[in-house]
């Protein structure tokens, strides 16, 4: 019972910490736009800046989860998946969905952005294609969030 209550407490500071990142995510977009318009490097800048901020909200995420302290000695796997990683994927149920409208609200009302249409109204080919970019990028870090918790769990099996 102990391992369970450690378990659901660092599932909950996992979702707490996904939960605070959000407008840190927001933040780390302005600024690789920012940066993008200053060095006047516009083409691409949706799908560049996207990717980027993305990928560095997941190698944090995934750095932070484990710090926690994880007891999966116990946690069942069904079909390779430990149940340790659907609780912990959970908590970016929304994540993505909600940094896009941001940034496609972004987007539409920068002016410096106006004088290019793909990247000032991006279409829904071009978002799409954005979204397979983070799909690629969302499994990447499932599979690795899942092979943490099956690699310490069989650790841990080693090691009672």
């Amino acid at each position: 019972m102990m391992s369970e209550q450690k378990n659901a407490d660092s599932i909950d500071q996992f979702r707490r910490y996904i939960a605070e990142r959000k407008s840190e995510l927001k933040k780390q977009y302005a600024l690789l736009l920012a940066q993008d318009l200053s060095r006047q490097q516009w083409d691409g800048c949706f799908q560049r800046n996207v990717v980027a901020a993305l990928e560095q909200a997941y190698d944090e995420a995934r750095a932070y989860m484990q710090t926690l302290p994880f007891d999966n000695t116990l946690v069942p796997v069904h079909m390779g998946l430990s149940e340790l990683t659907r609780q912990a994927l959970t908590a970016f149920d929304g994540f993505v969905d909600e940094f896009l409208l941001f940034v496609v609200d972004k987007h539409r009302t920068s002016c410096a952005l106006s004088n290019f249409p793909d990247e000032h109204k991006p279409d829904n080919i071009y978002v799409n294609e954005v979204r397979r970019d983070i799909a690629r990028l969302w499994q990447n870090f499932a599979l690795d969030v899942n092979g943490y918790f099956l690699e310490s769990s069989y650790r841990n099996s080693l090691n009672p």
